[in-house]
């Protein structure tokens, strides 16, 4: 029940740093802010997440698990390559695209000491990126799908599936997707892949 109760609590002081953020940007936002929106001490704040670029590197992660856990989980399965990304694609849409990506990349693009930023890229980009990796091989040693470079290869998938929707997102020139928009753009992807790729 403790560890439960101190997931609740986390959950708490995270939501509440997400409001703070968009308040104030990142350079703006201090932990006696977030302490102060979540009713919990600075030190419950410090003993946790360290600082506060352990905290928003704790936000990034947890933005990013459900994608990373969907990506370990199908690697484990046999499942073909293909039905993977197909799973995968309004999953990634919807999260790269979703309010608290767009919170924390707005913040980052704001952030001048590159911080955010970096913590974004590690605990994203560069977490699913090797998964990524290893499905288009997959789908390569099936005979789904024809490259020479496996980084080029998911960098396409990326591409075709992404493009300047998370852009559009971030500087208000889109609303949120819808449900259909993600599964239907992620078809398109792997369709568009495949012709690409076959």
């Amino acid at each position: 029940m403790r560890e439960e109760r101190r997931s609740l609590r986390q959950r708490q002081i995270e939501d509440a740093a997400y409001e703070v953020l968009e308040a104030k940007g990142y350079g703006g936002t201090s932990m006696r802010d977030i302490a102060k929106q979540a009713r919990a001490s600075n030190e419950t704040l410090y003993r946790w997440y360290g600082d506060k670029q352990g905290l928003f590197q704790a936000l990034v992660a947890r933005n990013a698990e459900e994608v990373k856990d969907h990506l370990a989980s199908e690697l484990e399965t046999d499942h073909d390559a293909l039905s993977i990304l197909r799973t995968l694609g309004p999953k990634l849409l919807t999260l790269l695209t979703g309010d608290r990506a767009v919170a924390l990349n707005r913040a980052a693009a704001a952030d001048s000491s590159g911080e955010l930023g970096a913590a974004l890229s590690k605990a994203g980009r560069e977490a699913v990126f090797p998964l990524l990796e290893r499905v288009f091989l997959r789908a390569r040693e099936e005979g789904a799908l024809n490259f020479e470079h496996t980084g080029e290869a998911v960098a396409l998938y990326l591409d075709l599936l992404i493009g300047d929707q998370q852009v559009r997102r971030v500087i208000g020139r889109l609303p949120s997707p819808s449900k259909t928009f993600c599964q239907e753009r992620s078809e398109r992807a792997v369709k568009l892949l495949c012709k690409l790729l076959g």
